[in-house]
C-alpha cells in the first residue's frame, strides 16, 4: 500500500487509518487482536485510538481499547517499529469524571 507522508514530518502513513474505538465494548480483544495482525498484514501502518476508548465512554471500558493495543504489540513486539500509533486525551469533563479522574493533564 502507498504511503503519504505525514505533515511535514518524517513519518510515512497509509491512507487507510485502522480506527479502534470499538475495542473492548463491541469487539472483544481476540477479535482485535486478529483485525491488527490482517491490518498490519494488509500493509496498513496507521492504528487510531484514544485514552476514552472504546464507545459508548463509561469508566468500566475507559482505556481498554489501550489496553488491548499495548497487549497485541506485547504479543508482536516487531510489529511497534512497523506501525505510526496516534492517541488522542479527553479533556476535563462533567460528563466522563472517569478519565483521568476528572483531573487535567
Amino acid at each position: 500500500m502507498n504511503k503519504v507522508q505525514l505533515g511535514s514530518s518524517d513519518l510515512h502513513v497509509t491512507p487507510i487509518c485502522l480506527g479502534t474505538m470499538t475495542f473492548g465494548e463491541q469487539v472483544d480483544e481476540k477479535t482485535s487482536h486478529a483485525i491488527l495482525s490482517r491490518s498490519l498484514e494488509r500493509g496498513v501502518n496507521f492504528i487510531d485510538t484514544a485514552e476514552m476508548y472504546s464507545v459508548p465512554a463509561r469508566a468500566e471500558t475507559c482505556g481498554s481499547t489501550e489496553t488491548i493495543i499495548g497487549n497485541w504489540f506485547a504479543k508482536n513486539p516487531s510489529a511497534r517499529s512497523k506501525l505510526v500509533l496516534a492517541t488522542k486525551v479527553a479533556g476535563p469533563s462533567r460528563g466522563m469524571p472517569w478519565v483521568r479522574e476528572g483531573g487535567g493533564m
